[in-house]
């Protein structure tokens, strides 16, 4: 009965050691599964951020490219936030196009040049922490705030020649 018994003991121990080596390798794939997930949200909160900042950017820098003529753009200060303003002149009307910062996102506002509208009239293009614009000169500075944000200089190809008078 002692050598049966000895078996019994061996297989008993031979079971409880393969459970717990299957506990254990299913302990670490546990967790291996949570730190891979913590690691890919972590990415996809970076890669979001610097969308954001790198899109605006691109937008504003594309709008100033299109408008880019003799005089058309500048930044104005209109009821105390800054806007690029881009004119244009389309069959015989003036047109303003603005882009600026209003109450959490940029906005893009395109009316006639006297239409009445102001800044909570624009369309929300995309929401962001912030949007600073300044020229100086012939250069226009764009930045945007918060996490994921960026700065981009632009020059004004076809703007009027600044002389020592002005």
């Amino acid at each position: 009965m002692t050598g049966s018994r000895n078996r019994n003991d061996g297989q008993a121990m031979s079971v409880l050691f393969t459970m717990l080596l299957f506990l254990v390798f299913i302990m670490c794939a546990l967790f291996t599964v949570l730190a891979g997930s913590k690691v890919y949200e972590n990415i996809s909160s970076r890669m979001d951020q610097t969308y954001t900042g790198s899109v605006a950017l691109q937008y504003v820098a594309n709008k100033v490219r299109q408008g880019d003529t003799d005089g058309a753009v500048e930044v104005k200060t209109v009821d105390g936030q800054p806007v690029l303003e881009i004119r244009e002149s389309i069959e015989g009307g003036d047109y303003i196009t603005w882009i600026y910062y209003y109450e959490g996102s940029i906005r893009e506002l395109f009316t006639y040049e006297d239409s009445g509208l102001g800044l909570a009239d624009g369309l929300e293009i995309l929401e962001c922490d912030g949007l600073e614009l300044t020229q100086d000169g012939q250069l226009l500075h764009v930045t945007t705030l918060g996490t994921g944000g960026g700065s981009l200089i632009l020059s004004l190809r076809s703007g009027r020649a600044v002389t020592e008078h002005e």
